[in-house]
């Protein structure tokens, strides 16, 4: 499922489906055409009955590097798109998340807001050792999605949720692990073949017992979970609302002063 200005591809391998975010060109950062690719993409994915896992992973450079900000005009103009970018945002976790199929990431390079918060929503997740990943929200403005004010604490405890958010200290992939927020790191090179062998694996597992233990453990976390998504919706709307906001990214020569 993929075409020559595809943001987010899909192939089959097997029973594995990988999903992979498409724009190297920006770092495969969050733009308005990547986020309904993606969506499709997924949805595909999950509804295709010959797939019992997918993989998600990122062409180029780096797995997902956040938001775009050179979109932040487009994002912020009018009620209206701010809403829909969130929505969509907000509608990838639901995707990965609450789907059907285990979903295992496969993540390289930079993991920056949005992409950061994506690897937390995957049920797996196998990270190269060139891995760097962060929460920039804080400092320009913004705020954070993808449920991971309830995921993040509930894995890392409240303090060390804060420091993550609020400071934005970069982060490798022996960090993550060491917090329990990636299964494996392997070399750069090997990050696809470790993923798809972790993949063969699960694809082994009963597709019945794996898709109801996922529906357990998502919809267990069910009212705080649902809460917290659409709490950040509302405040990641104020904030791409926000003039102080404005004057961040601007500060860095991208959007309006």
């Amino acid at each position: 499922m993929s075409t020559p200005t595809s943001c987010a591809t899909l192939h089959a391998e097997g029973p594995v489906s990988v999903v992979t975010l498409n724009r190297p060109e920006r770092l495969n950062a969050i733009g308005g055409a990547l986020l309904p690719d993606l969506h499709r993409a997924l949805v595909a994915a999950h509804d295709d009955p010959a797939t019992r896992v997918i993989v998600l992973t990122g062409a180029g450079r780096a797995f997902c590097a956040g938001d775009d900000l050179k979109e932040f005009d487009a994002q912020a103009a009018t009620p209206q798109s701010v809403a829909d970018t969130c929505s969509a945002i907000q509608g990838i976790t639901r995707d990965i998340m609450f789907g059907p199929k285990l979903v295992i990431g496969a993540v390289h390079g930079y993991a920056v807001g949005g992409g950061l918060e994506w690897l937390l929503n995957c049920d797996l997740v196998v990270a190269a050792d060139d891995l760097v990943a962060f929460f920039p929200e804080m400092q320009l403005g913004h705020f954070v999605t993808g449920g991971v004010t309830h995921l993040l604490p509930q894995a890392v405890g409240h303090q060390r949720a804060m420091e993550l958010f609020v400071l934005g200290e970069r982060q490798d992939a022996q960090a993550l692990h060491r917090l329990g927020l990636v299964n494996r790191v392997v070399p750069r090179a090997g990050l696809l073949p470790a993923a798809m062998a972790m993949a063969g694996q699960v694809a082994e597992r009963s597709a019945f017992a794996t898709s109801r233990l996922k529906r357990v453990l998502t919809t267990g976390q069910g009212p705080q979970l649902s809460g917290a998504l659409e709490q950040e919706r509302q405040a990641a709307m104020a904030c791409f609302s926000s003039q102080d906001t404005a004057e961040r990214i601007a500060a860095r020569g991208l959007g309006r002063a």
